[in-house]
C-alpha cells in the first residue's frame, strides 16, 4: 500500500468531515447525510491504515477525526446531558415511587421492631449487659455516643459515614434477590438500634439519642429502607412475576430499575452524610432537627412530585426502550 498516495487522494475528504464534525450544531440536511458518508468512508480508511500501512501519526490523526465525528452524529454531551436530567427528574424518582408500597413497608416494621426493643432494653437492663459488659455500658452512656459524631475531622468522617451506608443500601439491592440477606441486614439494624437506643434512654440520655440520631437519621435511614424494600421487590419479581412475563424478563425489569435506585440513593447518603458529619454534632438539637427533618421532607417531596408525574405517564425507572437487550432475535 503507497500511504502518501492513499493520503493525498483522500485527505480532501478528511479535511471535509474534519470542518463538517466542527459545526454539528449547524449542518443542513443535506451535510448531515455528506458527514454520515464521509465518517463511514473514514473509518473504513482507518481499518486499511490500521491493518496494512499502520503509520502512527496517521493513525492517531484519523481515530481523532473518526471520534469526532461520531460525537457530531450521536450528539455525546448534549446525550449525556439529556440522560443526566432525565435520571433525576424521571427514572430514579419513578422507580422510587413505584416501590413505595414496599419500602414503606419496611420502614414501618422496622421502626415498630425498634421501638419496642428500646422500650424493652431501657427497662430490663440485664438484656443489654447479656451483650455488652457494664463498663462498656456506663462509656456508651457518658461518653463514647456522643463522641462519636467528633473524634474524627468533619469531612473524613463524612466520607467514611457515606460510603458505609452506599455500601450497605447497595447491598440490600444486590442481594434481594435472594430475599434472606436483605432481612439479615435490616435485623442487625434494629438489633444495633435498639440495643443503643434503650441504654441511652434507660439511662436517662433519651434526650441526647434522639436529639443527635434523628438530626441525620430520618434521610440516612429511609434511605436505608428504601434501598431494602426496593431488594426485596426484586426477590418476589422472580418469586411472582405476573401473568405476561416471563421469571427472567420480570427479574431484569426489577434489577434494572434497582440499579438506578442505588445510583440515586448514593446522592442522598451523601447528603445525610454531610448532615451527619457537619451538622449533627456542631449545631443545638433545635437547629439540627430543623435542617434533617428539612432534608427529609424534601426528599419524600421530591419522589412524590417527580415520581407520581414520571409513573402517571407509564415510566417505571427502566432503561429506555432502546436501551434495553432486545426481547427477540434479530438479523
Amino acid at each position: 500500500m503507497d500511504l502518501d498516495a492513499f493520503v493525498t487522494e483522500h485527505v480532501g475528504e478528511w479535511r471535509r468531515l474534519e470542518h463538517l464534525a466542527a459545526r454539528r450544531r449547524k449542518l443542513t440536511a443535506t451535510e448531515v447525510d455528506e458527514l454520515v458518508a464521509l465518517y463511514q468512508r473514514a473509518a473504513t480508511h482507518l481499518s486499511l491504515i490500521r491493518s496494512r500501512s499502520p503509520d502512527a501519526a496517521l493513525v492517531a490523526r484519523l481515530s481523532r477525526l473518526v471520534l469526532s465525528a461520531r460525537g457530531a452524529l450521536t450528539g455525546g454531551p448534549t446525550r449525556l446531558w439529556y440522560n443526566i436530567g432525565r435520571f433525576f427528574t424521571t427514572s430514579f424518582p419513578a422507580a422510587v415511587y413505584r416501590a413505595w408500597p414496599w419500602w414503606v413497608s419496611v420502614l414501618l416494621a422496622n421502626v415498630a421492631v425498634a421501638g419496642v426493643l428500646m422500650a424493652y432494653v431501657a427497662n430490663n437492663p440485664d438484656v443489654a449487659r447479656a451483650f455488652i459488659s457494664q463498663d462498656q455500658i456506663d462509656e456508651i452512656v457518658n461518653t463514647s455516643f456522643e463522641a462519636y459524631y467528633t473524634e474524627n475531622a468533619p469531612q473524613n468522617f463524612a466520607f467514611a459515614v457515606w460510603t458505609n451506608n452506599a455500601r450497605v443500601a447497595a447491598l440490600c439491592l444486590a442481594s434481594g434477590v435472594l430475599i434472606l440477606p436483605v432481612l439479615y441486614v435490616l435485623g442487625l439494624n434494629i438489633l444495633n438500634l435498639g440495643l443503643i437506643g434503650g441504654i441511652m434512654i434507660g439511662n436517662g440520655r433519651a434526650d441526647v439519642f434522639f436529639g443527635l440520631i434523628l438530626v441525620h437519621g430520618l434521610l440516612e435511614l429511609t434511605c436505608i429502607f428504601v434501598a431494602a424494600g426496593v431488594g426485596l421487590r426484586i426477590g418476589w419479581a422472580w418469586i411472582a412475576p405476573g401473568p405476561t412475563r416471563t421469571r427472567g424478563q420480570a427479574l431484569a425489569e426489577a434489577a434494572r430499575s434497582g440499579m438506578v435506585v442505588a445510583l440515586g440513593l448514593a446522592v442522598v447518603l451523601l447528603v445525610s452524610g454531610v448532615i451527619e458529619a457537619f451538622v449533627t454534632p456542631y449545631f443545638p438539637t433545635v437547629v439540627g432537627l430543623t435542617i434533617g427533618g428539612t432534608a427529609w421532607l424534601a426528599f419524600l417531596a421530591y419522589v412524590v412530585y417527580f415520581g407520581r408525574s414520571a409513573a402517571a405517564v407509564g415510566e417505571t425507572g427502566d432503561l429506555e426502550a432502546d436501551e434495553r437487550a432486545a426481547l427477540a432475535p434479530t438479523v
